[in-house]
């Protein structure tokens, strides 16, 4: 993070923080760790702290561009959006009682934001410290999935840019490709084997035949954060429609959550998820088709994950290789609980026995 970009940063948030909170100037800042976007984040301490000031904000800058590549490509969105996504799904989220940080300011020439400061504990690094069980603390965010899921769905109107972004064949496909281009070069193949494309355009095919949820699309254990005994949820402008297991799948799969949820706890967790469906009277598949279109929405996202890892590495993003042996082995995990796709599997068992040989 450039000092240059901390300081504009720090210049703009002390005014905004001034309106917000009579009294108080951005004392400190402290670049945070971002991801993949482009986005940028600063948290910002305030002092002194009269009334209900809080002890610090953070600063997010939304980056130049509003819609994801995705968006943009396959042109889903045919009008530019009045308002950033970040600011439209926040504003709804906020509506049906999810726990979103509370905006409290918006510069559209600087393209900053002032969001309430969610703490420093993400969900899987609680989960991985071991102060309580994983099984407990994931089941908070199954709650807060539910609540979106459920709640956001019956309520979503036309004025949320989610309701007009769906999950469906066409984006499963586009997300699968780089796998082809980026991907299969992991598994120790240099060119797509015979059949691959045509298994490809069937799992995509599939997915998109399920029934769509509201969806938060990256609802992973980096994404969320505890505070005060809650879940907290960020990241949450991508959100679109998409087939129900296919956040369950992120939740309980994406990156090495492995390392903290093993299979029975993520059995556990998708029976927790069921039974909170009928709690709330919500329509839901069976559960043989929501198991079945969890272990589908578990190997798109793996795939996409081998070759979407692999992409940013190339890029010059670092960090993300280590979770690439991750991704190869959910994959397989659930291609081999199935005889479909025969050339996947195939490739992946391949992998496999050429690691274990060396």
């Amino acid at each position: 993070m450039s000092a240059a970009g901390a300081a504009d940063a720090q210049s703009w948030a002390e005014p905004a923080a001034a309106r917000t909170w009579p009294g108080v100037r951005a004392a400190r800042i402290a670049a945070l760790k971002g991801d993949a976007s482009s986005r940028r984040f600063w948290r910002i301490h305030l002092d002194p702290r009269p009334g209900d000031a809080p002890a610090s904000a953070i600063v997010v800058d939304l980056g130049p561009e509003d819609l994801p590549a995705y968006v943009r490509a396959l042109g889903l969105i045919p009008n530019p959006p009045p308002e950033p996504l970040y600011l439209n799904v926040q504003r709804f989220l906020k509506s049906i009682g999810c726990a979103v940080p509370e905006i409290y300011e918006f510069s559209a020439a600087d393209r900053l934001i002032l969001v309430e400061d969610v703490g420093e504990t993400a969900l899987f690094d609680a989960a991985l410290a071991g102060t309580e069980k994983p099984s407990t603390l994931y089941r908070l965010a199954v709650d807060e999935l539910l609540l979106i899921h459920v709640e956001g769905t019956r309520l979503l109107s036309d004025a949320c840019v989610a309701a007009h972004l769906s999950y469906d064949a066409r984006l499963f496909r586009y997300e699968l490709e780089q796998f082809v281009s980026d991907g299969i070069g992991s598994l120790g193949v240099a060119a797509p084997p015979a059949g691959l494309e045509t298994e490809l355009d069937e799992l995509a095919t599939r997915l998109g035949n399920f029934p769509r949820v509201l969806s938060h699309r990256d609802y992973h254990g980096n994404n969320l954060w505890l505070q005060h005994g809650r879940i907290r949820v960020i990241d949450f402008q991508d959100a679109l429609m998409a087939p129900a297991a296919q956040d369950l799948a992120v939740l309980l799969t994406t990156r090495d959550t492995g390392r903290v949820i093993s299979t029975a706890t993520e059995s556990r967790l998708l029976d927790y998820y069921l039974a909170g469906l009928a709690r709330r009277g919500a329509p839901a598949l069976a559960q043989d088709e929501m198991l079945e279109s969890y272990r589908l929405c578990v190997l798109q996202h793996s795939l996409k994950i081998i070759g979407r890892f692999n992409a940013l590495e190339r890029q010059g993003k670092p960090g993300y290789a280590g979770y690439i042996p991750y991704a190869i082995a959910e994959a397989r995990r659930m291609l081999m609980q199935t005889d479909e796709f025969p050339t996947l599997r195939d490739l992946f068992q391949a992998n496999l026995e050429s690691t274990d040989s060396a």
